[in-house]
């Protein structure tokens, strides 16, 4: 805008024809109403040429040509320049009224002026209100009516009354402008029960999420690193270092002050660090905080699959929240007496303990203990778990109580072995041996007893994470007939075999089944029969001397399920067959 003024107010000669200053730009209507021609004025000209004439006679001119074109030349710039104050004026004008228009719509005139009008019409039926009253009220009641009554003359009480008044009266104001404010922060007023608004359930947001609380839960899991690397002797310097140090302020009694100044320093560092020091610094040299790859590009199924992770994650997140609580709350509630009742005693000697001993006295015994403890029994127990499961107090009741899944697998199995045993078998076993242990034909499949569909001992029977087996499609890719090639079953696992049995109705359905030896794998691996689908596949496979490619049992929706166990039992075995017979 000052540009396209300057442009206007510094150009240069124009010719003595002007154009209407309804041509002009951004002109309103009321600009554009009347028009104003600027034309050279003819009249004008004569007048001031006959002024210029000698008086004495007629014709004969006393200046020369040059001054009045001079003169005219001047007149021209003068009619120019105002030409250019009258459209710098009138843009001036137009910017005026528009900035009037915004501000008259940010103001909403039209609400303020219903407002005023709703308080005049209330102004007007008080006044009519009062009007009435007073009409009422007769003459005699009137004001004007009544006589005045004079006052009787001051008094010396009546002085010292109105002292006292002031008095008071200043008191009071003085005392609510000092804590007036302070007052009014007591009063009791209901509570706001706002209910927050639910975000909608987004791939998006839960990965986010997801991604702060692991942003927020970094300073707490490195502090933990930390702590289990000084607990475990990691840093041999180090750890012996920290346990002479705490002893020594454990037996001073000043355990808590040393724990105060780690927490300024600490507050300290993060201090420099927010200015732009860089510092990295961690309890143990040889612990450093994990390196997160560089964020790339992600094509549709990495982003299908990190949302399968992130979810997966979830889920395993709140079932470890939801199985603390629950032993918590198990522990509390008597759930498992023999547990809940070492808690019992303890508390009991704890609070014998508080009431005799000093304070002095018992933090000291605790700060010894705290740091013998942390440095050297969870140090020995952690390297000798044989000893750790025998001694260790805490750790024995914390994965002795169980979960409410537990509790009520527990419950189903009480109820399902009475059945059992009155039913087929009738007789009473030995105190110890569970059914399961006396006989396998427990564990029956579709086509009848376990071992018997697959040939096996009697002693062979599925695991106890398998009991159902896992519904998944065998590919043999050795075969090339169609209905050799896949077969739909469920897969078993037991202490010494992999087996699949197929859902075929066939009479020789029994020859389709597979029995594989766990010693006799070569290869177990996690498998996606295909590569265009997102995810990391649901199926296993699994390589045999015996086959030129690899056995792959697919379409498992407990994929990860069946491969961990599988993979844990073929583990044990070899270890086992490793130890008898080392040559192989």
């Amino acid at each position: 805008m000052l540009k396209r003024l300057d442009k206007i107010r510094f150009r240069g000669q124009r010719t003595d024809v002007f154009l209407d200053l309804g041509d002009s730009p951004n002109t309103s209507d009321t600009e554009c109403s009347e028009e104003i021609l600027m034309k050279p004025r003819p009249s004008l000209e004569m007048k001031d040429t006959e002024e210029l004439q000698d008086p004495a006679g007629p014709g004969t001119l006393t200046m020369p040509a040059a001054a009045i074109q001079d003169y005219q030349r001047a007149e021209t710039d003068r009619l120019n320049d105002l030409k250019g104050h009258l459209e710098i004026a009138l843009l001036e004008k137009h910017f005026l009224q528009e900035e009037l228009r915004k501000l008259r719509e940010e103001t909403n005139i039209d609400t303020l002026k219903q407002e005023l009008e709703k308080e005049r019409s209330k102004r007007l039926d008080l006044e009519q209100k009062l009007n009435l009253e007073v009409l009422k009220m007769g003459p005699e009641d009137s004001p004007s009516q009544r006589p005045r009554e004079t006052p009787p003359p001051p008094t010396a009480n009546s002085t010292a009354d109105k002292q006292k008044e002031t008095m008071y009266s200043w008191l009071q104001a003085w005392l609510y402008n000092r804590f007036g404010a302070y007052i009014g922060d007591f009063r009791f007023q209901p509570e706001e029960n706002t209910v927050e608004p639910e975000e909608p359930l987004s791939a998006k947001r839960l990965t986010e999420n997801m991604r702060r609380l692991k942003r927020g839960a970094k300073p707490v899991i490195n502090f933990k690193r930390n702590l289990f690397a000084l607990s475990s002797w990691q840093s041999v310097y180090t750890s012996a270092f920290a346990f002479i140090i705490y002893m020594n302020a454990a037996w001073h009694g000043w355990a808590i002050p040393m724990f105060i100044f780690l927490a300024i320093l600490r507050l300290s560092l993060n201090y420099l660090i927010s200015r732009g020091w860089r510092i990295q610094w961690s309890i143990v040299p040889g612990v450093s905080e994990p390196v997160e790859p560089p964020k790339e590009d992600l094509t549709v199924s990495e982003k299908f699959q990190l949302v399968l992770d992130v979810a997966q994650k979830a889920q395993n997140l709140f079932g470890k929240m939801a199985d603390v609580l629950e032993k918590i709350k198990n522990l509390f509630m008597w759930v498992h007496p023999e547990l809940t009742q070492k808690l019992y005693v303890g508390l009991w000697v704890a609070l014998i303990c508080s009431c005799l001993i000093p304070y002095k006295l018992m933090g000291f015994m605790i700060g010894l203990y705290a740091g013998i403890k942390f440095f050297i029994i969870d140090f020995m127990f952690r390297s000798c778990p044989k000893l750790r499961d025998k001694y260790d107090t805490p750790h024995i009741i914390w994965t002795s109580l169980p979960t409410d899944p537990q509790l009520k697998g527990a419950t189903l199995s009480r109820r399902i072995h009475p059945t059992v045993a009155h039913g087929s078998l009738g007789t009473a076993l030995p105190c110890g041996i569970s059914l399961e242990e006396q006989t396998g034909r427990a564990y029956n499949t579709k086509k009848g007893a376990f071992h018997e569909v697959f040939n096996l001992s009697g002693d062979e029977r599925p695991l106890a994470v398998c009991e159902n087996g896992w519904r998944c499609c065998l590919i043999n890719r050795d075969r090339k007939s169609p209905t050799d090639y896949i077969r739909n079953g469920v897969l078993f696992v037991t202490e010494n075999y992999l087996c699949f049995e197929s859902s075929s109705c066939r009479s020789n359905s029994s020859k389709k089944n597979k029995v594989i030896k766990l010693i006799d794998i070569t290869d177990i691996q996690k498998y996606k029969v295909l590569s265009v689908l997102p995810g990391s596949g649901m199926g296993i496979s699994i390589a045999t001397p015996s086959t030129q490619k690899p056995l792959v049992f697919g379409a498992m929706i407990h994929r990860d399920e069946a491969f961990d166990a599988i993979f844990t039992q073929y583990m044990k075995k070899v270890t086992m067959t490793t130890a008898t017979n080392p040559e192989t």
